[in-house]
Formats: structure tokens, C-alpha cells, sequence
């Protein structure tokens, strides 16, 4: 088994973020508000994303350590056509694990999907054409 796919940097890139609803109180959300009212944040959003990132700041050493005992990937990995022909071609089969985003691209086939991957963990969002999302949805994890 191998796990290759092209890295490319983990750091936030436009067109690379995903919605996420967030419910809190009315009292949290009129405090928000006020912050933002006041200038300390542009918008709800900004306050949330400043949050997040404080959070995953305090928290990074246990995600290192994470990743490296899970051996998951951090950031947007791209899997093309090409190079999950050339997978099969060599009689291997990838494990697919990703903190971030996992895309397979548009031209890739179902059934070379299947041929070339063996399981699918993301930690993010997963990318791919509804074709093959289905022939993998039994290796999603």
C-alpha cells in the first residue's frame, strides 16, 4: 500500500473553505454583535475564525502528534487521472488520509477509482464527482 498524491501547502487559499453553521445563545450571539459593533472584529465571522485558529493554536502539539501517529496528510491533496493510472498500473492501491481538503479530479473515472484506492479518510472535505463518490462511498471512513 502506498499513499502518493501531489501536497500542496496547508495554509488557507481563497476558494478553499467550507460553510459551517454554528449555534449558539441569543445572549452569545448579542455579545458577538456588540464586539463587532465596537470594533474588535469585522463581522460574526471573523470573531469565529479568531477563535477557531486560537484554539487550534493551543491545541497544535496534540494535532502534530496526531498526524503523525494517524500518518494522516495535512493540507489539499489533488489526485489526477494520470497518476491513479499509473497506481494501477503499478499494482498498488492507495490509502487516502487527509486533515484538510482530498479532491479527485473531474476526468478520473469511477471504476479507476475503485481500481486505484483503498480507503478514504478526510479530516476536511472530500472532493469528487457524485460518479465517484458513489463507487467509493463503501471505502469512506
Amino acid at each position: 500500500m502506498i499513499s502518493k498524491s501531489t501536497a500542496i501547502d496547508h495554509r488557507h487559499r481563497a476558494g478553499e473553505t467550507e460553510k459551517m453553521t454554528v449555534n449558539v445563545g441569543v445572549v452569545d450571539l448579542g455579545q458577538v454583535d456588540l464586539l463587532v459593533q465596537e470594533g474588535f472584529y469585522s463581522n460574526r465571522s471573523d470573531l469565529v475564525r479568531t477563535a477557531l485558529r486560537n484554539q487550534l493554536a493551543l491545541h497544535a502539539d496534540a494535532v502534530r502528534q496526531t498526524v503523525a501517529r494517524r500518518t494522516l496528510t495535512v493540507g489539499l491533496q489533488h489526485y489526477g487521472r494520470a497518476e491513479l493510472e499509473a497506481v494501477v498500473a503499478a499494482g498498488q492501491r492507495l490509502q487516502v488520509q487527509v486533515v484538510g481538503l482530498a479532491r479527485i479530479a473531474d476526468d478520473v473515472p469511477p471504476e479507476l477509482a475503485r481500481a486505484a484506492i483503498e480507503s478514504v479518510t478526510v479530516l476536511g472535505a472530500f472532493q469528487a464527482s457524485p460518479a465517484v463518490r458513489r463507487a467509493l462511498a463503501d471505502r469512506l471512513r
